[in-house]
Parts: C-alpha cells; structure tokens; sequence
C-alpha cells in the first residue's frame, strides 16, 4: 500500500513533494482537518483511528474501539467515531470523540507508529464503558485477536479502584471468551449462560475413538456430546460450504453429537427455540438441571 492510499496529512504530503495543493484538493477527500484520504477509498475502523492520530499530531493515545481497531480487532462499526484521550484541550472535529484522560505509560504502546491503549487497558475501558452483550463481543474479538486473557484485564482492574464502571466490568470479565470467533457467536454465548445452561466450551475439538481430529465445533459441552454451531450467511449461500456442513454434521452424528444450528434470525427474534432445543438435546444425552447448577456455582 503506498502512503497516500490510507488516511495523510495534507501538510506532511505537500511537504515532502508527494503531491500538489491543487492535486490535493482533485484527487482526495478530507476526513479531518489537514487529514486526507484519495477519492474511492473508504475508512473502516483501523483507518478512521489512523486519520485521527494523524489530525492530533502525537498529542494523544487512542483508546477504546480505535485502540481495539489497531490491535486488530475484528467486526468494529466502521462509522463510529475514533476516540482519543488527551490532556489538554478537548474540542474535535465530527468523527472523532476525545477522552479527557491521561493514560499512564505502562498502558501504552505503539502500533505501526502509533500511540495506542495496550490490549488490557482497551479492554479495561470498554469493558465499563460499553453495554454488556456488546462489551463482551468486542472485548472476545480483543482477545482473539491479541491472545489478552480475563486475568490480564483484572490486573488494569486492581490498579484503578474506584474507576466509574467497575461493578459492570468485574461481570464483563467473567463472561469473556476468546474462542467465539465472531458477535454473534458472543451473543449465543450469552443467551445459553443466561438461560442457567452449564458454560459452554468455545472452539470444541471433537475426535473419534481412536483420538483422531474429526470436527471442531463453535461451542458445546463434550460431557454431554452436544454442539451449537452459529450458521454464517455463507453456511447457506455458498454450496461448496453447504456440502461441507452436510458431511460435517452426518459424521458428528455418526460419533453420538447432537448439533443444535442457530442462525440470525433465530438469535434475533426466536431465542426461545434455541433454547428448547438445547435443552431437549442436553436432556437426551443425560445433563439434568441439577448438574447445570453445579456447574453454574463453579463460575462464583
């Protein structure tokens, strides 16, 4: 990628001869003042975060959702605003949202040149900033994309008493997984601890009885033999995947798993079905409420 294909300052480019104030002005869109970016290309969350460290000139940290975004987080609102933290003065253009904070040096580093929160101080700050079903999915993509685990966070926590939020990021901790390998799997996550079902395992390798790799599936509980596969559009779109699952499943089945498949349209608007049928399948291969208890308590 060449240096004017994501977000510059004008300044700085016209400076080092890399482009002309006329050509500026014909061939790129400002998205902040004296920030840059050539006609045609969009801004997801990562560059929208890079244009506004480049409009602060290295006068703050990005934190939040544009530290997350440089870390690598998946699945972010491009259209939300990036967020800043700086010590001194506090007004910015649409876009972006600055923090007045000042983040202590062993919180920070540095990614492709840029100031940002470590993984552990981002996920400290959305944790008690964001609601919980969205603080638990962006912080899952943190993880998964950073290899951050719950203790690292609980760390950040102990060094900050008294912060606003920490009631709701203690709760937030307990339920992170880096295993869900996208929202909507977070959110089915959720939907089963919520209902008082046992925790499921993310990322279930299943194997025969020889020990040999068969499957790994989204979420489940081996004790039980009992999987829940959240189903992407491509999962019924694309017929190359749609055979692979056919296959996928036969051999599940032919191993004594119950697959239980949730798509969007049942975690949106028919939860409830989800749930019955996870039930019923841990039921029949012999979970009672009683050991969901139990195994609820070990989470306190």
């Amino acid at each position: 990628m060449g240096a004017l294909d994501e977000p510059f300052p004008g300044s700085w480019a016209m400076a080092a001869g890399l482009v002309s104030r006329w050509e500026l002005r014909r061939n790129f869109v400002r998205v902040f003042p004296d920030v840059y970016l050539r006609k045609g290309c969009t801004l997801d969350a990562g560059g929208r975060a890079r244009a506004a460290a480049h409009w602060a000139k290295g006068d703050g940290v990005l934190v939040g959702y544009s530290a997350a975004a440089l870390h690598g987080t998946r699945w972010l609102d491009p259209d939300a605003p990036a967020h800043i933290a700086r010590t001194g003065h506090r007004r910015s253009p649409c876009g972006i949202r600055v923090v007045r904070a000042a983040i202590e040096p062993a919180e920070c580093c540095e990614v492709d040149g840029f100031r940002v929160t470590t993984p552990a101080r981002t996920a400290f700050d959305l944790g008690r900033q964001l609601p919980r079903d969205e603080a638990v999915a962006v912080i899952d993509a943190l993880c998964a994309a950073t290899g951050l685990t719950p203790s690292e966070i609980e760390t950040v926590a102990r060094a900050h008493p008294g912060e606003r939020g920490m009631a709701r990021l203690s709760t937030i901790i307990d339920l992170v997984d880096g295993g869900a390998e996208s929202p909507p799997e977070s959110h089915t996550r959720l939907l089963l601890i919520d209902a008082g079902l046992p925790r499921p395992t993310t990322q279930l390798v299943v194997r025969d009885a020889c020990g040999a790799f068969v499957a790994r599936v989204d979420m489940g509980w081996e004790p039980w033999r009992v999987a829940v596969e959240y189903d992407g559009a491509q999962h019924w779109t694309d017929p190359t995947q749609r055979t692979k699952d056919i296959d996928r499943i036969a051999v599940l089945e032919s191993l004594g798993w119950r697959v239980i498949r949730v798509n969007a349209t049942l975690l949106r608007h028919r939860p409830h079905i989800i749930l019955d049928r996870v039930r019923v399948a841990l039921h029949a291969q012999g979970w009672t409420d009683d050991q969901g208890a139990l195994v609820a308590a070990t989470f306190e």
